[in-house]
């Protein structure tokens, strides 16, 4: 029997381990491609540390191509190759993650899914309460990873590959725009209301540029041009749980735009500006400064301030006027509505998409927009009576 082999302490060395010269270590494996590597360490157990993740890599790549890992496992490697993601995204893959960790289909292994076994578990999420947003939410993270297995050939099937709609009901309300007579009553509430009034300037500008609230708590100072009367929307301004700030480029490549100043919104930013607290020291986030709306501690307005403004001004509104009921109103309705306004008011659908930022113009057409009784017949009456003139005038050209 060979005699194993020591360090100079004395130590038995594990196959593959061996001490240099200078009195380092080195391990020698062959990883998963069948290719001999090789890592250094200063001390044994420094380079025993290096071995077990070694190993667990090795496992976890013989595990994976065999479609033996599970679903959760699965998850965290496609999460793990997602860098760069905007915050938001980030929060959405762990809340997947930690919502499928919760479920005994997380701790299946892959290779056994079935499209009738992920259907089964939709259905599942359904009964046990969640809604077709939270669903759609977590399809959407779990049909990507499966669909990175299948292109790797891991699994032969992607079993999320179906439509959502077939296994359980879309109950998500429809996305609303106030109508004239509903912005006028709103509008009037807030600038008439000792409490919330002080809000009236911002509900004016969202409602007149259809901004995204994150655009417009990222505005600065110098994205203000009064001169040429336009708005430059380049960034967003987010808050992470933690209370960090940071500023994120637009939603799409389409989001970096100019938006126009009407006249009640180039009125209402000069009164948020002259309102605005002298500040000795502005807060600098990722180089920027001077951002347009601060809250009571002297620190930018993110979304959830102007969400919180709207749904406490809601409450009490609907507290004082029962008899006038209105949809519940947030930024992103008044950005439905600002849509249709303007869509309603003539405005090509190419400028539209423009002003919205959308990258895709079957979301300007599909999504924000919508008809109403009245516009119909206004147009209708409009095309008729247009139709009607032309007769008259080929009869009296005949005549």
């Amino acid at each position: 029997m060979s005699e194993k082999r020591k360090d100079n302490k004395g130590r038995i060395l594990r196959t593959g381990e061996s001490q240099r010269k200078d009195l380092s270590y080195q391990y020698r494996y062959t990883d998963i491609q069948k290719k001999r590597r090789t890592v250094y360490a200063s001390d044994l157990r420094e380079l025993r540390e290096k071995e077990k993740e070694i190993q667990r890599q090795l496992d976890d790549g013989i595990d994976y191509a065999a479609g033996k890992v599970t679903v959760i496992k699965l998850l965290e490697r496609y999460i793990s190759l997602k860098q760069g993601v905007r915050y938001n995204t980030k929060v959405g893959y762990n809340f997947v993650l930690n919502l499928v960790k919760k479920e005994d289909f997380g701790y299946l292994q892959i290779r056994d899914i079935k499209v009738s076994d992920a259907q089964k578990w939709i259905m599942k999420l359904h009964d046990d309460g969640k809604g077709y947003s939270t669903i759609t939410s977590v399809r959407g993270v779990l049909k990507p990873a499966f669909q990175m297995a299948y292109n790797e050939d891991i699994i032969r099937k992607n079993p999320f590959d179906f439509k959502l709609v077939d296994v359980v009901p879309n109950d998500l309300k429809k996305r609303i725009a106030l109508t004239d007579e509903q912005q006028k009553i709103w509008m009037e509430f807030i600038r008439e209301d000792k409490t919330y009034k002080k809000y009236y300037d911002e509900f004016v500008a969202l409602l007149g540029t259809g901004m995204r609230v994150s655009e417009f708590c990222g505005l600065t100072k110098s994205d203000l041009d009064f001169q040429n009367r336009r708005i430059r929307v380049d960034k967003q301004l987010v808050r992470e749980r933690g209370g960090k700030y940071y500023v994120e480029k637009t939603k799409t490549e389409c989001g970096i735009r100019f938006v126009p100043m009407t006249n009640d919104v180039c009125r209402s930013l000069k009164n948020i500006l002259a309102n605005r607290s002298k500040l000795k020291t502005e807060m600098i986030v990722d180089g920027y400064s001077g951002f347009l709306l601060m809250d009571k501690n002297a620190h930018p307005k993110v979304a959830l301030h102007i969400e919180n403004e709207m749904r406490w001004a809601m409450k009490k509104y609907k507290k004082l006027h029962p008899d006038q009921p209105l949809p519940d109103i947030t930024p992103h309705v008044f950005r439905h509505t600002f849509c249709t306004n303007m869509a309603n008011a003539g405005m090509d659908i190419k400028t539209l998409q423009y002003l919205m930022g959308h990258s895709d113009v079957g979301v300007t057409l599909n999504v924000y927009t919508h008809a109403s009784y009245d516009r119909a017949a206004e147009q209708m009456t409009k095309i008729v009576d247009f139709e009607q003139l032309e007769k008259l005038e080929k009869l009296r050209k005949s005549s």
